[in-house]
């Protein structure tokens, strides 16, 4: 990492609390929530997005299937971070190997035809729009996203992953942050309570 953190030993306060909501097994604390450690406030504003994009209980979208968009909106920024960890995410909650691969080698040469549904396709081509060249959607964009069969909280949903994903990016790649000393693919599971972020 290319700035100082404060590690989970030296913790105090406030960013002690909010290590204490989101460590996985042996106190370990992803390394994109210690980037944040010299702001607490804006690592709770980053796991409250994130709890709220990937993992809300009123969430409409299959998580497998918010996790591979993340995949390939981070593949797309080059977010190596966060391709690792959310396609082990990804790849623990499909629980095969095969098609897990499958789906990553569609996201990296954006081959979709094979692996995705047409809704699916849809989801992926916004994302990548909307991630590369977002000053260019239209209204066009969102009939696209409804004639796939996408209703309007779905979009909303779509939406929020491919922005939440762009920060997280921005944030991983602009401060050096590494997968070094991380465990991959744990999550905050507990949808049934927005307040859980400990990542198992």
């Amino acid at each position: 990492m290319w700035i100082k953190y404060i590690p989970y030993e030296e913790a105090e306060g406030r960013l002690l609390q909010l290590y204490d909501r989101v460590k996985g097994p042996n106190g370990n604390i992803d390394n994109l929530i210690l980037a944040h450690s010299l702001r607490p406030h804006t690592a709770e504003g980053h796991m409250t997005l994130y709890k709220n994009v990937l993992h809300h209980p009123r969430n409409k979208i299959s998580t497998w299937f918010l996790e591979a968009m993340g995949v390939y909106v981070s593949m797309l920024n080059g977010c190596d971070y966060c391709i690792d960890h959310h396609f082990t995410g990804m790849k623990r909650l499909i629980k095969d190997d095969t098609r897990s691969a499958a789906i990553y080698a569609a996201l990296s040469s954006s081959k979709w035809e094979n692996v995705f549904d047409d809704k699916e396709i849809a989801a992926l081509e916004h994302v990548r729009k909307l991630t590369e060249t977002p000053a260019k959607l239209t209204p066009s964009d969102i009939r696209a996203l409804r004639d796939s069969g996408w209703d309007d909280g779905e979009i909303l949903e779509i939406n929020q992953l491919a922005s939440y994903f762009n920060y997280a990016n921005r944030t991983a790649i602009g401060l050096g942050v590494t997968t070094q000393g991380d465990i991959l693919g744990l999550s905050p599971n507990d949808t049934e309570n927005i307040d859980d972020w400990h990542h198992r």
